[in-house]
């Protein structure tokens, strides 16, 4: 079951694209959005990913920051990323542990046997590491309501 608004975000360690770890207790003291993300170099995520990128200082002003998450190693997330221009951390969950903790994994997607994605998710992490928004879909052409995230952002 998909992590919910009130609970308590479970810690991580993920690799960013310079493979340096970052934990949940690293990103605490801001508001944070955890974006998860099915595959860096698919149509779907580049869209949410640059969505993300041209609306980040409308989050910054708000007191928070953004990162992507997704199931590919730092090698590919680091090409995805400078390809596309980002400027949040794109992290790395290679073993898919936080993607189940969190939102969940599509198993065997595009029906390739042991390939799991995350679903497309999204939580905001208050600075104390509570969910205060979560929005997860079983659909990886659904695109998160960014409108919704950023009034997540200012409560």
């Amino acid at each position: 079951m998909p992590l919910q608004k009130g609970q308590s975000a479970p810690d991580f360690i993920l690799y960013d694209t310079d493979k340096k770890s970052v934990t949940l207790k690293d990103i605490l003291g801001k508001k944070a959005v955890l974006a998860f993300f099915p595959g860096a170099f698919t149509s779907g995520c580049t869209k949410e990913m640059c969505t993300f990128r041209d609306q980040l200082g409308e989050f910054n002003k708000l007191g928070g920051r953004v990162y992507g998450i997704c199931v590919d190693g730092p090698a590919a997330n680091k090409a995805f990323a400078e390809q596309n221009n980002l400027n949040f951390p794109v992290l790395s969950d290679f073993s898919r542990e936080t993607s189940k903790k969190y939102g969940g994994v599509h198993e065997d997607f595009w029906g390739i046997t042991g390939y799991d994605v995350a679903k497309r998710s999204v939580f905001v992490i208050d600075e104390t590491g509570k969910v205060i928004y979560s929005w997860v879909t079983d659909n990886p052409g659904d695109q998160p309501p960014f409108d919704e995230i950023q009034n997540a952002m200012k409560s």
